[in-house]
């Protein structure tokens, strides 16, 4: 019943997100499809094994989910890299995050989040964790 309500708010996301993968125990990235209203469509798709940082598949991988969006008359993503790892974010999941929402900005696929499963539970990497690197000096 609670998969028909809309995705309203970062909770609302991070609550879904963490009923359906949950506490990562493999390697894999997830694919929501969210449409205008913002209701998750039925389909996930799961990429199993994912290189530690980012290929140069990523913008056909990019280009088949924008088409996947559009089968299921989506018109936003929520994307989700499962590790099984603490909740720290490694530099792999920053750039995954940073590659991911580039390539789909460049396609004009909105993103609505982008969250990390690891061993414990769910987390939001955000623009700020990823896009910012900080300098020690």
């Amino acid at each position: 019943d609670t998969l028909f309500h809309p995705l309203t708010t970062d909770v609302l996301i991070e609550q879904r997100v963490a009923a359906l993968v949950g506490r990562a125990y493999r390697r894999q990235l997830w694919f929501f499809f969210v449409d205008r209203e913002r209701r998750q469509r039925p389909l996930l798709i799961p990429f199993s094994d994912p290189p530690n940082h980012p290929d140069d598949s990523v913008p056909d991988l990019a280009r088949v989910m924008k088409h996947a969006l559009h089968t299921q008359e989506a018109e936003s993503l929520i994307i989700v890299l499962e590790r099984y790892a603490d909740a720290v974010f490694s530099a792999g999941d920053k750039a995954w995050a940073r590659r991911l929402t580039r390539e789909f900005a460049a396609l004009q696929v909105p993103v609505l989040g982008f969250l990390v499963s690891h061993r414990r539970g769910v987390r939001w990497l955000t623009k700020d964790d990823y896009e910012f690197e900080t300098v020690v000096t």
